[in-house]
């Protein structure tokens, strides 16, 4: 498929995905998105609108199914992830292209994809656990929160069920079998960090928008903030709150904060909702010299980024993260383990995140929603 059309598709699945959101009161499976970054090793900016192709953006948009001949004519998987939300519809764009691929070829790909419409750990463990009695090939999951869900992975794998994690949030020190997704979340918590700092001149008073408590991806970036905030003693961060997730949320917190610190320069936001949220906020209170930094591609965040409200945003790769999760996916179905020499990779590291500002948010905008 040319890079065009489907980029014509993945806009087209990203507005409805906005549109409906986390305020879906039914479960999502539904098809959608985007998709986002280059293959390097950290965070790069766009700082240049792109020209005629999507590689200019840094943005994946087609992939190729690997070398590795699947062994079997039909495979049934399961997904399960954090909460229904566009940032997951991206990343279900590139599972039904590799689906598609893969059909071309003679084999068939059944795998369901389901969350509950707010993060809930409790909820995952549930679905993890009625997945295990249905003899799928393969169970995954974007880890909703550690503590909670880890014990059940554990006990997963040990009865002899091919375990994965995939996309945004990774269980390290869980015994599942492999991760498809980025591990550069630390980097990109320090990469905002490190532009909001710039952008008020390493001084000043901070404050954090923390997404979901437990969230590995979460967390993982709010390291990434203190240690960049460790470089710079005169940013003191006056204050972290956590939004789970919910615009409405975010709003409000940001608004606290803003009347609390009347000195405030600025927000780190590490979802994909809480930087509109936090630009909602900062606009409404005629604050709108606070810089604002934050993560991925929802619509609304590049307007805003195009609008100069948001500093800027990092743009994770999810489109190619959904492609790997199917292509690895066939490997742990067929047997094929990390460290057997038959080339599955354990830990998927290429997925980085490309950091969108003022002058590129236009390029972003037209490649992911055409017309908008």
């Amino acid at each position: 498929m040319k890079s065009k059309i489907l980029s014509m598709a993945l806009a087209l699945a990203l507005i409805a995905g906005v549109t409906t959101g986390c305020s879906a009161k039914t479960e999502s499976s539904a098809a959608p998105a985007s998709t986002p970054a280059p293959a390097s090793s950290a965070a790069q900016e766009v700082s240049t609108p792109a020209a005629s192709d999507a590689g200019s953006t840094g943005i994946v948009t087609t992939m190729n199914l690997n070398d590795y001949k699947p062994k079997k004519s039909t495979y049934n998987f399961y997904f399960t992830y954090k909460l229904v939300h566009p940032w997951w519809d991206a990343v279900k764009v590139g599972m039904n292209d590799a689906v598609k691929q893969l059909k071309a070829k003679g084999i068939t790909v059944n795998f369901e994809y389901t969350a509950p419409t707010s993060p809930d750990a409790i909820d995952q463990v549930n679905r993890l656990e009625t997945a295990a009695g249905r003899n799928f090939d393969v169970i995954g999951a974007d880890i909703t929160e550690l503590k909670t869900v880890v014990p059940v992975v554990n006990k997963l794998v040990e009865s002899g069920i091919p375990f994965m994690t995939f996309s945004s949030s990774d269980a390290p020190d869980s015994k599942r079998i492999c991760y498809v997704g980025n591990t550069k979340n630390v980097e990109d918590g320090a990469a905002i960090a490190e532009a909001l700092a710039k952008s008020i001149n390493y001084k000043g008073d901070i404050a954090a928008l923390g997404g979901t408590i437990g969230a590995p991806v979460h967390e993982d970036r709010l390291k990434g903030l203190k240690q960049v905030l460790a470089k710079y003693p005169d940013i003191k961060l006056v204050d972290t709150q956590f939004d789970n997730d919910d615009l409405e949320k975010s709003v409000q917190l940001a608004e606290n904060m803003i009347q609390k610190y009347p000195n405030l320069k600025g927000f780190f936001c590490n979802n994909m909702t809480n930087p509109i949220g936090a630009a909602q906020a900062v606009e409404a209170a005629g604050k709108t010299d606070i810089k604002i930094v934050g993560m991925d591609h929802d619509l609304r965040t590049l307007q805003y980024v195009k609008k100069g409200t948001i500093l800027c945003v990092g743009v994770q790769n999810c489109f190619a993260m959904g492609f790997d999760t199917i292509q690895t996916a066939i490997k742990l179905a067929d047997g094929v383990r990390p460290g057997d020499g038959s080339n599955l990779i354990q830990v998927l590291d290429n997925k980085t995140t490309t950091l969108v500002y003022k002058d590129s948010a236009q390029a972003m905008i037209d490649l992911l929603y055409p017309g908008k």
